[in-house]
């Protein structure tokens, strides 16, 4: 099997703008425009109406690839499109904001509005839960807490013109924890890559969990019956006895149908040598597709989500250092994933648009 390498440096360094197979060099794009603004850049936006009223996000455009990065909310992306084309799911809630129900239990589905993904964590991933007496809200704070420190920058290195976004996230509690984000989200006009790097460090004198679930969420017209999920899986279990009976068809997406239950299957992924690899869906019917590159060392675990009810129709795609069946489960078997004083752990992952056929066929032999 094989993978294509990620660039591990500061930043994708393809050089130069690719159009129809020629380079075009910063000259060459400058000589056409009045300001790189007609092409590409980040501008920093206010929601002003219903439930995402006061909702800061910076509107990312490079090129055909257009995303939003919601300051408010850990810097995680909403929308994402290219061509115009949808790529996420946005829940029946729609955009919102920070809501009264972020942290409380079962009730924070109300505040889950999806967008291309949101970062789970850091004490608790998936179902709420208590351990010994103490409350961990479903899916974690992570998501619902602002960045601050926010940089926004849109700037020319050599002939890559590059877009970045950078912000700071703490999760902390007076005699309790005090885990620091810091993310950063870059990408390179011409390509249609977004490079996120996160950087977890734990500024508490004791060691804390760590635990991490990015849960990317994809959704129609990227998402139809003629889409299906690419994995390089080696395994496959269900989660639970309904998602059993659906086990063989995990990478299908059948039509919508009203009040069906979602499944989750648990994936063991092959990897590189040096332990990359990743996770795609492909509709081959519009010639687009999405995929999302990690590396296993860093997140071990993966998890797909795929809902198939009408209003709900969704397939996730979840990288993670933790077991879907969360907290309770890593403490009972004496697993939890912890930072220890002072320690840093650094993530990344890369999100690649693939466009045509022949880059869906590129993918495919990826699996060989």
């Amino acid at each position: 099997m094989s993978f294509i390498q990620q660039n591990q440096t500061g930043h994708f360094g393809a050089g130069y703008h690719r159009k129809g197979g020629l380079t075009v060099t910063r000259q060459e794009i400058l000589s056409k425009v009045g300001s790189m603004q007609q092409l590409a850049y980040i501008r920093p936006v206010t929601h002003r109406e219903g439930l995402a009223s006061g909702l800061d996000g910076y509107l990312v455009k490079n090129g055909e690839l257009c995303f939003e990065a919601l300051g408010d909310k850990c810097l995680d992306i909403g929308d994402f499109s290219y061509k115009g084309v949808n790529f996420h799911f946005l829940a029946k809630p729609g955009l919102i904001g920070r809501t009264p129900y972020d942290t409380h239990g079962q009730e924070a589905q109300r505040s889950i509005m999806g967008g291309l993904f949101f970062t789970s964590g850091a004490e608790n991933i998936c179902a709420p839960c208590t351990v010994e007496g103490k409350h961990y809200p479903m899916h974690g704070r992570l998501r619902t807490t602002p960045s601050q420190h926010r940089t926004a920058d849109a700037f020319w290195d050599g002939d890559n013109y590059l877009l970045k976004l950078c912000g700071e996230m703490r999760e902390a509690e007076l005699f309790g924890e005090n885990i620091v984000l810091r993310r950063s989200i870059e990408t390179v006009f011409g390509e249609k890559s977004v490079r996120i790097c996160d950087e977890f460090t734990n500024e508490a004198f004791r060691s804390e969990p760590l635990m991490l679930l990015y849960h990317f969420n994809l959704g129609y017209p990227l998402l139809d019956e003629t889409a299906r999920v690419v994995l390089p899986a080696s395994e496959t279990c269900p989660r639970d006895e309904i998602s059993r009976s659906h086990q063989d068809a995990w990478s299908e997406m059948p039509p919508p149908r009203p009040n069906e239950p979602e499944y989750v299957f648990l994936h063991s992924l092959k990897t590189d040598p040096e332990g990359n690899t990743f996770a795609a869906l492909i509709n081959e019917k519009i010639g687009l597709g999405f995929k999302l590159g990690f590396n296993q060392r860093q997140l071990p675990y993966f998890m797909q989500w795929k809902s198939t009810a009408s209003g709900d129709y969704v397939m996730g795609l979840e990288p993670a250092n933790s077991s879907v069946y969360g907290r309770p489960y890593h403490e009972k078997e004496g697993t939890v994933h912890r930072l220890g004083a002072f320690e840093t752990e650094r993530i990344e992952l890369t999100l690649t648009v693939l466009d045509g056929a022949q880059e869906i066929d590129t993918l495919k032999q990826e699996l060989l």
